[in-house]
């Protein structure tokens, strides 16, 4: 089995443990806040024998372990976002390393799937000036940024789709909603709403490990996304 390094331990660091060995990836090697506070676990000691990383920590820590990481020459799935700002830094340190990195705001297959309906549906309305559209998006009241990466991302899809009117973004924190995305395209005649709702996060961390077990298979280098994945196999 391929040896995994789990980089933050939380709620989903723990799930991807458990879900590891589904896809013939072991864990030898779990960091956290109190183990790797300030990175003194990111030594080629303790990453020895280490095939794959999955981040998971939070938006303060995640370019750190990113940079270390690839210093160690790890190949490296990110989950954690609000990192975004840093993405051609990231991207000039993933390929002077010349590891594979994919990072996604977003690992459930799910939402990749809906994130191409989101962007057919723009594409199919971009000369349609009597729709406007909105996107919407509630999470638990944990998560620290808003709106959520994976809004971002769909909004910037539309956009990429040829879409130029405006698109009203809100986002809600409450409870312990895992996720839902909403995206609204509305009219004087009618109205078309596209939904995704998340049960848990059993899907992000199937998709987390779906990434790094790919990038162990494939030896595949360079910044990708989990569109990489799951669509140009």
């Amino acid at each position: 089995m391929a040896k995994l390094a789990l980089v933050g331990y939380g709620k989903m660091g723990k799930m991807l443990d458990q879900l590891s060995g589904e896809f013939g990836l072991e864990t030898v090697l779990r960091l956290d806040e109190f183990n790797n506070a300030n990175g003194e676990s990111m030594t080629p000691e303790k990453f020895a024998g280490v095939d794959v990383a999955i981040e998971f920590t939070s938006p303060h820590t995640v370019l750190a372990n990113i940079e270390g990481l690839a210093k160690l020459g790890v190949p490296t799935v990110v989950g954690t976002t609000g990192w975004g700002a840093h993405r051609d830094h990231v991207k000039q340190v993933v390929e002077q390393a010349g590891i594979g990195f994919i990072h996604s705001p977003n690992f459930s297959v799910g939402v990749n799937v809906f994130a191409r309906l989101v962007a057919e549906a723009a594409r199919l309305l971009a000369e349609e000036p009597a729709y406007g559209a909105w996107a919407w998006e509630l999470h638990h009241n944990q998560k620290k940024d808003a709106p959520s990466g994976t809004l971002i991302q769909l909004v910037d899809r539309m956009k990429d789709a040829g879409y130029k009117s405006h698109i009203d973004v809100s986002s809600n924190r409450a409870g312990a909603v895992p996720g839902t995305h909403e995206i609204g395209f509305d009219s004087a005649a009618d109205t078309i709403t596209l939904r995704h709702t998340a049960r848990n996060r059993e899907g992000f961390a199937r998709g987390a490990l779906k990434a790094a077990k790919w990038l162990v298979d494939t030896k595949r280098t360079g910044f990708m996304d989990f569109t990489d994945v799951l669509f140009n196999k």
